[in-house]
Parts: C-alpha cells; sequence; structure tokens
C-alpha cells in the first residue's frame, strides 16, 4: 500500500465503523475487548513503517495475553488507508486487561505509539492509571495537544524517529537471535560425521558441545553488529558494508576464543553467519525470506574477495590450500552467494523438514549433500586431496542418509581425524534462511 493523505472524512468514517463493529463483538460476546490503532499525527496515516510498528505492537500484545494465561476467544485486524486496526475479545475482567495493555504502552518509545483502548463488556472506555506523555517534550499528551504546543510537522518527525530506531534495533536483535538459533541447531544436530554433536566430539579432543554452547552465546553482540552495521551502510556499496565488518569480526574472534578457552569453535562462522547478517541489514525485511535475494547481496558484498585475499604474503590456512590445491573455500563460496547453500545444502534441508523429518534426520542429510557438491578445506586439510575425492567417492555410493549410516561415517571420520567443519558452517547457513522464512 503506498503512503496517503487522507481527508478527515475518511478518518470519521473509520471511526464510526469502528464504534459500530465493537458494539457488535460486545453484544455478541458479553466479553471485554482491546481496540487497538496508532498514534499518529498528520494525514498519513499508514505505511509499511507504521505496518510494522503495528505488528510488533500486536505480537507484544498478544505475549501479554500468552504471559497472563488469558484466552483471546476473537481478533480482527484491518489494514487501510486510515491506519491499521485490531479488535481483540478477551476472557478476563477489563480491569485486569486494562493494566495488561498498559504495560505494552509503556514499551519504551515505541510504547508511545500505541492506542490500546480497552471496553468493558457494557461498552464503557476504561481510563488509564497514569496519563499518556507527549512524544516530543514527555510531558502530558492531552495538555500539549489541547494547547497546540508541538506542530504537526514536528510530530511527524518524531514519529518518524521512534519507528525507524525501534524496528532498526529489533531487526538487529531478530537476526542475532536467529543466527544463534542457527549455530545451536547445528551443532546439536545428530549425528554427524567427525564434528560435534550430541552423542560425541567426533575428530575434535579440544572441545564438545558445551564448548559450542559458550561460544554462541558471546557472539549474539556480534551477529547484532553486523545487522547494524548492514543498516548504517545499507546506501553505500554492498563492498563497503564487508569492509566494515572486517575489524569486528577480529574482535569476535576474540570474544569466541575468551568464552571458550581459546578453542576455535566458530571462525569459519563468525566469516560466514556474520557476512550473511550484514547482508540482512542492507535488505528491506520483505527480502529476508527470499534466499536467493539474500545470498546475491552476499556475493555483492564479497566481490573479489578471494583473489584479492589470496594474492597478499599471509601464510593462512586458506592461501596455502589455494596454492597447492586452487581451492578458495569459504571466500569464494560467499563471492559466489553460496552455492552449496542454495542449491544444495537448503533444498534438502526444507523438503525432509516439510516431509516430517525431524531436524536431525533433515539435517543429517543436508549436511551430506553439501559436503557431495563443495571442496571442504576442514576436510582437505586434515586428510588432503586424494582422501577427500575417496570420501565424497564413498558418499556418492551411500542409499540415504539416515541415523545408522551417518553414526557409521563418524566412526569412520573420527578414526581417520577426519572433520568436515567448512561443510558445518554451510549446514548453519541453511537452518538461519530457513528460520527466516517464518519471520513478518
Amino acid at each position: 500500500m503506498e503512503e496517503r493523505e487522507v481527508t478527515l472524512p475518511e478518518v470519521l468514517e473509520a471511526r464510526e465503523r469502528r464504534a459500530a463493529r465493537q458494539q457488535d463483538l460486545l453484544s455478541e460476546y458479553g466479553m471485554p475487548l482491546v481496540s487497538y490503532t496508532m498514534n499518529i499525527a498528520g494525514p498519513v496515516k499508514n505505511s509499511p513503517r507504521i505496518r510494522r510498528g503495528f505488528l510488533l505492537g500486536e505480537r507484544l500484545l498478544h505475549g501479554q495475553f500468552a504471559r497472563a494465561r488469558v484466552a483471546c476467544v476473537h481478533e480482527e485486524r484491518i489494514d487501510t488507508r486510515t491506519g491499521c486496526e485490531g479488535l481483540y475479545v478477551v476472557d478476563t475482567d477489563a480491569a485486569r486487561l486494562k493494566r495488561l495493555t498498559e504495560e505494552v504502552e509503556e514499551y519504551g518509545e515505541l510504547g508511545r505509539l500505541f492506542d490500546m483502548d480497552v471496553l468493558s463488556p457494557e461498552g464503557v472506555k476504561l481510563d488509564r492509571a497514569v496519563p499518556r506523555r507527549c512524544l516530543i517534550c514527555g510531558g502530558d499528551a492531552k495538555a500539549c495537544a489541547s494547547r497546540r504546543i508541538h506542530t504537526v510537522a514536528e510530530l511527524r518527525e518524531r514519529t518518524r524517529e521512534i519507528l525507524d530506531a525501534a524496528l532498526s534495533r529489533h531487526d538487529a536483535e531478530t537476526v542475532a537471535g536467529l543466527a544463534c538459533r542457527a549455530l545451536l541447531y547445528e551443532v546439536c544436530v545428530t549425528p554427524k560425521p567427525g564434528l560435534v554433536d550430541r552423542d560425541n566430539s567426533g575428530s575434535h579432543r579440544d572441545m564438545d558441545i558445551y564448548t559450542f554452547l559458550r561460544s554462541t552465546s558471546a557472539l549474539w553482540p556480534y551477529f547484532a553488529d553486523c545487522a547494524r552495521t548492514g543498516q548504517r551502510t545499507a546506501a553505500r556499496p554492498a563492498r563497503e558494508t564487508f569492509d566494515a565488518l572486517r575489524l569486528r569480526g577480529k574482535v569476535a574472534e576474540i570474544e569466541m576464543l575468551s568464552a571458550t578457552g581459546g578453542v576455535n569453535t566458530h571462525k569459519g562462522a563468525i566469516f560466514s553467519m556474520g557476512l550473511l547478517c550484514g547482508a540482512l541489514g542492507r535488505l528491506d525485511r520483505d527480502l529476508w525470506r527470499i534466499p536467493e535475494a539474500v545470498l546475491s547481496e552476499v556475493s555483492d558484498m564479497a566481490r573479489g574477495l578471494s583473489g584479492r585475499d589470496f594474492s597478499g604474503s599471509t601464510d593462512t590456512a586458506g592461501e596455502r590450500l589455494y596454492k597447492e590445491y586452487g581451492v578458495t573455500g569459504v571466500r569464494g563460496e560467499a563471492e559466489a552467494g553460496f552455492p552449496a547453500v542454495l542449491e544444495y545444502g537448503l533444498p534438502v534441508l526444507e523438503a525432509d523438514l516439510a516431509a516430517g523429518k525431524s531436524p536431525d534426520e533433515a539435517g543429517g542429510a543436508a549436511l551430506l549433500s553439501i559436503l557431495l557438491h563443495t571442496a571442504d578445506t576442514n576436510l582437505l586439510a586434515r586428510g588432503g586431496m586424494e582422501t577427500c575425492k575417496a570420501v565424497v567417492a564413498d558418499l556418492r555410493t551411500l542409499s540415504g542418509a539416515d541415523a545408522d549410516t551417518l553414526r557409521a561415517l563418524d566412526r569412520d571420520f573420527t578414526r581417520r581425524n577426519l572433520s568436515p567443519g567448512g561443510s558445518a558452517d554451510l549446514l548453519s547457513l541453511c537452518w538461519m534462511l530457513h528460520f527466516l522464512r517464518g519471520e513478518s
């Protein structure tokens, strides 16, 4: 819906329609209801930004119902040029319901834009215990409005600032939470060949699943910072977002090592998941559920990365493998938009989940699919090219990815000290992209 100014008759008509519907619901259910709109000054009452603020308030309201263990027996929402409106019939007493809505209205500065009226079963509107505060000066909102202390332009600008700040913060925190969830799902998928899982530590003697839990917890601020960096640099070339992330990634490695006592659990994920979080910060939220769009943005951020980084004199493990085998590893994958994720891992993961398979089954199958279609640098570093080729050849003979097969592979990989850690990082990206589909 495009932004459009509405007329006073349109606003009055919407108000009359809402009041009539309120009375219908009160008569039908005989219970109190919440009538929820947004406090938006000026002639533009709806926009993508306003709508997102409304939906966040609705999520908080339902969270209040769940926390208080009260049932919302009926709800409806409309979305028009005159604004978003929600009506919720709730099975509790009106005074308690008013207290619940007032708490939501005190949710930071964004809560000051929520207008959650509570009507008793008799149709009486309950008053607030504490008057609303003015968006600009913090004084009594009614007094400021009646005396017209602030102009409509000032109120509109302040509303825009509140919405922008709240939604940007919410997006960054959402990205960070999903990134950590993806890392936790990856490590918990069991069994996995040669990797840490809930059964054992695979080929890793210096870490276990608890090491990964500590590391993941330490990385939440980093992922949020990556998203915020993407937001801040969204109007600039994608490569500038990548450059802005580099130093923060090095700090994240320090934070990881501090949390794990010097054990490298997530160095690859700091790079790949950090890129993904930065890309999400650059993108409109409507694009988050489209893996092709997200990974295309990652590709733009990483363009030219493999050639530039492998042309210097540093002696990293990645550069040694590039010089010896011509394998660009995760840098090349990022530059190409993680094709192993988009074309192989994610489709397998989501098809298996849609078929009712467990996260263990779907995750294990996705891991093998990734391993079959990419040169895993961790596996290469531990076993060499011939071993990698032999492993892939053996995997192609498998008839499936059931638990018994994966456990047999785990024993074999552990015996030979092999670990496909690079493929595990890509599995994390698969989980992340899958979780993003559920974000509205």
